[in-house]
């Protein structure tokens, strides 16, 4: 069975960046990427806080966020 993994971002270069190298890094046999643009859609900044996403770019595999570089911080996409 695959693990989820969402990749959230706010489109910002440093966002870009770490899709290209780290979402797309992820082996499609062992994961379904979603990707969230948080910048277009806002609705998902609740369900990124609650999986405790504080910045963007961030990887949530398994439930675990894991952050990647300093984007932007969540607060400031409100």
């Amino acid at each position: 069975m695959k693990s989820k993994a969402i990749f959230y971002h706010a489109g910002c270069p440093v966002c870009q960046e770490a899709e290209q190298n780290v979402a797309n890094a992820l082996d499609p046999n062992r994961y379904d990427v979603e990707i969230v643009h948080l910048g277009q859609d806002r609705a998902s900044l609740p369900k990124a806080e609650a999986a405790g996403v504080k910045s963007v770019p961030a990887l949530v595999l398994d439930g675990q966020p894991y952050h990647i570089n300093f984007g932007a911080d969540l607060s400031a996409l409100n």
